[in-house]
């Protein structure tokens, strides 16, 4: 039996990039731990899928299609929240394209559709999401961040790093803001998590795979479903007191100097 202060029943969580990698695991988290689900995604047919499996779990769940980067169709979003459910109780900001490009040719135009993607989506949900918890005193909202808002990954990452560094600032921010009106705010940071996207780009560049391997004490990449455990941990009342946190799901990499080493690492060791 699981502990009651993991038990999210009766409460409606709203979580963007749901088809997918971490919001669908976090979606499904949610659900297994008794909440309801608006999950929102560009792609429709996906977060369509995971609500078919949140629906098995027997938990209501509506699929919206939601381009985080227009918030007319974040606030579309939550208003189809108040007529399907009435009430917010947990956010999960997921979804959010980041572009990569030598920074000294990059053009504006894709730093500005980084972070309307990665900034500007997650303050208008978070603005959604925090005026409805402030009208009811009580609710969580989970930012998903980078390592790479913390230390910079190089190659090209300047437009997401620059955007992540915001969002883990915007976390601070809105929890300084909202905490002492019943309203927590935290993030969490994560490392190389296993995806189609990465599996390409590491398929098209072998050696980043020791790169990225290096870096991560516990010699594995991210699943998904590691993100589960402190997604309910934060959106449940075991975080009551836990507020403004950016929290590394990382295998270790922030712990680890950039030029450290770890037993049975791909780099030297002794």
């Amino acid at each position: 039996m699981s502990h009651p202060l993991f038990d999210l029943s009766g409460r409606v969580a709203v979580v963007s990039g749901a088809a997918s990698g971490m919001g669908k695991a976090m979606s499904l988290g949610f659900a297994e731990s008794g909440a309801d689900l608006v999950l929102l995604d560009i792609n429709l047919e996906g977060a369509e899928d995971t609500a078919q499996a949140i629906s098995k779990l027997g938990r209501k769940a509506i699929a919206l299609k939601c381009d985080v980067s227009d918030a007319g169709q974040v606030r579309a979003a939550y208003s189809r929240t108040d007529s399907e459910f009435g009430r917010v109780d947990i956010a999960g900001n997921v979804a959010g394209e980041g572009h990569t490009g030598r920074p000294e040719e990059i053009e504006l135009a894709v730093v500005e559709k980084v972070f309307k993607n990665l900034v500007i989506g997650r303050f208008a949900a978070c603005q959604e999401a925090g005026r409805r918890m402030l009208a009811q005193k009580r609710g969580s909202i989970i930012n998903l961040g980078s390592i790479g808002g913390v230390n910079s990954l190089g190659r090209g990452h300047t437009p997401y790093g620059m955007a992540m560094g915001a969002v883990i600032q915007m976390t601070r921010e809105l929890s300084t803001e909202w905490s002492g009106r019943g309203v927590r705010v935290n993030c969490i940071v994560p490392a190389q998590v296993m995806n189609k996207g990465l599996e390409a780009r590491m398929q098209a560049r072998p050696d980043l795979t020791t790169t990225f391997l290096g870096g991560i004490p516990m010699g594995r990449f991210g699943k998904p479903n590691d993100i589960k455990g402190l997604a309910i941990f934060l959106a449940s009342d075991a975080s009551s007191w836990v507020t403004g946190a950016v929290i590394p799901l990382d295998g270790g990499n922030l712990a680890l100097n950039a030029g450290g080493s770890y037993p049975g690492g791909p780099r030297v060791y002794g």
